[in-house]
């Protein structure tokens, strides 16, 4: 394999189009799945000016000659992989921010903190990923420790799941956040009547607001990080579920100068600035970003207890989590993004906001025709809620949320209500199509774990040894369609992506193993070869 490797750099490194060749490049003697209608195999693509020109068997060396032509001895080939959620600007972003993920107390994020410190004399300490529900002490943890050990900085920490943020005294001071501070559609948190430090969804952009802004270098460099981790785990496109029209404008700019590449779906934050601008100009498509959808927060995180549910949580009986945009405000905007035509693409984790968000759809959706409206997440929906989904409103979700979280949803939803999460197969009965993504940098940016948490319902532990809720596990080529086909029909853009067929992009991936196939106690060794986006390879596993 490695001389196959050494051989396909030197084929496709500068490989141009030539008159003498009817084709740019050839790929043969290797397992392609094309993901088409009848989920057919093929030995044999061929790609000439970013699409594939012909699909099929050997036969198709006789027809057609290229500069690059590449014998894969078997290897297996995939359409480029989609992540149907994600955060790709905020990835970028956050590879400056100290890593908290996986910490097991609030002591190993001084720890961690600390070691980042010493190499750095900025003012602002920033980080991301603790999680106090793997902790022993499963409270939230309080400013105390962290003014204590860093008495002259400004510290924010991200929570894992993006909806709540820890900081120090001088953060609450430098934001005027006081006991008596309000937030619509957020909390501070209090300890003995003052701030404790943890500011729960809105109530945690009053920190962020107070931090300098990313110069547009900083902007390019995150974008283009993100990017090459983005190949290295064999995506082609990412759809970041929330950017504002400066950050659009910006990927737009790269893409035209070709210096970023990967192909952007971009959800529109919900502001009304960005509402003003884009649904006035219309629908936007290039063929490496689509502005066609607008990510709305029905409500908060199941991790912070932010999430939106009808009964109280089991493992806080005075709380029912929050919405972070009231119902009347969701019923609003989804009457005003039916008539502009744009996709409406709303976070809802508890059953309550699911609940309300699928009201709205289905009163504003009464006359569109096609407007695969989705639901983000769907991550708890009350059974008698399920049957609103349909060819209208589409299920978008994360199935390593299922795993990640399975070790304390039971505490937060209780034994009678915890079936109802994460129920991706009961889901995708409703609706007949479901889009797979990660949420990453809340989940880590593999797709491979995307797909094993899908099929086989089992943590990067393997466990539980059985699977969990595995009536909800999806086949494999559900789980495959899910992240490629079924993930480019909820960008409107299965006629382009998603599959390899004749006349699309010829996106695609090369893996190490065939995952449909594979033993699930096997698919998590699983690594990425090489990445193609419009026929040039843009990534390719060193040897």
């Amino acid at each position: 394999m490695k001389s196959i490797f050494k051989v396909m750099l030197l084929l496709l490194i500068g490989t141009t189009s030539c008159s003498d060749y009817n084709a740019d490049l050839i790929i043969h003697n290797a397992r392609i799945y094309t993901v088409n209608d009848s989920f057919e195999l093929s030995s044999t693509l061929v790609v000439k000016d970013g699409k594939f020109i012909a699909v099929g068997g050997e036969e198709l060396l006789e027809n057609y000659s290229a500069a690059a032509i590449l014998d894969l001895k078997g290897i297996p080939v995939y359409p480029g992989l989609i992540d149907a959620h994600c955060h790709f600007y905020q990835l970028g972003l956050t590879q400056e921010h100290v890593d908290l993920r996986g910490a097991k107390s609030v002591e190993e994020v001084i720890t961690r903190l600390k070691a980042s410190a010493l190499t750095s004399d900025a003012k602002v300490l920033m980080g991301r990923g603790w999680d106090q529900n793997i902790w022993e002490d499963k409270s939230f943890p309080t400013k105390a420790i962290l003014d204590e050990n860093f008495p002259d900085k400004l510290v924010v920490l991200e929570r894992v799941d993006g909806h709540a943020a820890y900081v120090n005294s001088n953060v609450l001071r430098a934001a005027e956040i006081t006991k008596d501070t309000k937030v619509d559609g957020g909390e501070i948190v209090l300890d003995n009547n003052e701030p404790s430090g943890i500011l729960i969804d809105k109530a945690a952009d009053l920190a962020y607001a107070i931090l300098p802004e990313p110069t547009r270098k900083e902007q390019i460099t995150a974008l283009q990080k993100a990017e090459n981790i983005a190949f290295a785990n064999g995506l082609t496109t990412v759809d970041d579920a929330g950017l504002n029209r400066s950050q659009l404008e910006l990927i737009d700019s790269l893409h035209r100068s070709k210096d970023l590449k990967i192909r952007v779906y971009g959800m529109i934050s919900n502001t009304p600035e960005n509402l003003a601008h884009y649904l006035d100009k219309g629908i936007t498509q290039t063929d490496r970003l689509t502005i066609r959808s607008v990510k709305v927060y029905a409500d908060g995180a199941l991790g912070s207890r932010g999430a939106a549910l009808k009964k109280p949580y089991a493992d806080a009986k005075n709380s029912k989590g929050l919405f972070i945009t009231p119902p009347e405000q969701i019923e609003d905007l989804a009457y005003r993004l039916a008539k502009k035509g744009f996709q409406m693409n709303t976070h809802a984790i508890g059953d309550a906001a699911n609940a309300a968000v699928l009201s709205a759809y289905e009163k504003a959706l009464s006359v569109s025709p096609d407007p695969r409206w989705r639901i983000e997440h769907a991550q708890v929906v009350d059974k008698v809620d399920l049957e609103k989904f349909g060819s209208k409103i589409l299920p978008s979700v994360q199935p390593t949320h299922a795993t990640s979280d399975m070790g304390w949803a039971d505490e937060r939803l209780g034994e009678k209500r915890v079936p109802t999460a994460y129920a991706y197969k009961e889901l995708l009965d409703w609706s007949g199509r479901i889009a797979l993504g990660t949420d990453f940098p809340v989940e880590r940016v593999n797709p491979i774990h995307t797909y094993y948490a899908a099929v086989a319902r089992k943590n990067l532990d393997g466990l539980p040894s059985g699977g969990y809720q595995m009536d909800n596990a999806l086949s494999r080529s559900e789980a495959l369609k899910g992240m490629t086909k079924w993930a480019a029909y909820a960008n409107f853009e299965e006629d382009e992506k998603g599959s390899i067929e004749v006349g699309k992009m010829a996106d695609f991936v090369l893996l190490t193993n065939d995952i449909m196939v594979l033993n699930d106690s096997e698919l998590l060794a699983t690594e990425v070869l090489a990445t193609f986006v419009g026929g040039e390879m843009v990534y390719q596993r060193k040897q």
